[in-house]
């Protein structure tokens, strides 16, 4: 048997799942999944339960949190009126059998069945993809040309530029001056997309955040802390 679900209370349903790749047993309390124990081979489900059941204390603490972050998450529907910088979200209910995203004419255009809510963990995850999509259309449209440009006005010199659906940070930049874009960034306001794409250059000098990067990422960026503080406000995935 590959799975077993248990009950803890308090806790409330806990998949006990068997794994290949697991060497020990592992908790895992995500948002919008269930409590699930990763089970090695050779290890009996009685056991595994045990350990569950031992950790009551800190899943009961884990799932607070993760109730916190599903209050956050963005909930999308007909009259969300939601928009990237060129995409603009349209929703409709059809009779079919499977949801569809298409990005067409400046709309990206998801179409699910009848019997599936809006706001089904389906559709809305099919939304998120479809603006994913859109996102990454427009950045490889307008932040290739910023990075160049930036890079001539002040001098600095980088390897490769990369865009990518990166959800844990804006950008990066590589020892060897490899600059990666989140896609994300297309969601912020222009002057944040000039900052933080200037923020990534400015490594290629100063591979830290020493007093001489703050130095030479005020003087491009015109007001570098203040920025840093106003990008902080924002999230980086959408939820």
């Amino acid at each position: 048997m590959p799975e077993k679900i248990i009950y803890i209370d308090g806790v409330g349903n806990v998949l006990l799942k068997r794994s290949n790749k697991a060497r020990y047993l592992n908790l895992s309390v995500k948002p919008f999944a269930r409590v699930s124990v990763s089970v090695p081979v050779g290890v009996s489900y009685k056991s595994a339960a045990q350990f569950a059941t031992e950790k009551k204390i800190w899943l009961k603490r884990n799932l607070e949190k993760m109730e916190e972050l599903e209050k956050m998450q963005t909930q999308y529907d007909e009259n969300s009126g939601y928009c990237t910088k060129h995409h603009q979200l349209i929703l409709r209910r059809c009779d079919r059998e499977n949801i569809s995203v298409r990005l067409l004419n400046g709309s990206i255009n998801v179409v699910h069945p009848l019997e599936l809510n809006t706001k089904s963990k389906e559709v809305q995850e099919a939304i998120r993809k479809g603006i994913e999509r859109a996102l990454k259309i427009e950045a490889k449209e307008h932040l290739p040309a910023k990075v160049t440009k930036f890079a001539a006005e002040f001098g600095f010199l980088y390897n490769k530029l990369s865009l990518k659906n990166i959800k844990s940070r804006w950008g990066s930049c590589s020892a060897k001056n490899n600059i990666n874009l989140s896609i994300h960034l297309m969601r912020l306001p222009e002057h944040l997309i000039d900052y933080v794409i200037l923020h990534e250059l400015v490594h290629t000098v100063h591979h830290n955040h020493s007093t001489r990067f703050w130095t030479l990422l005020d003087k491009v960026s015109y007001g570098a802390k203040r920025l840093d503080k106003e990008l902080g406000k924002y999230r980086i995935a959408i939820y």
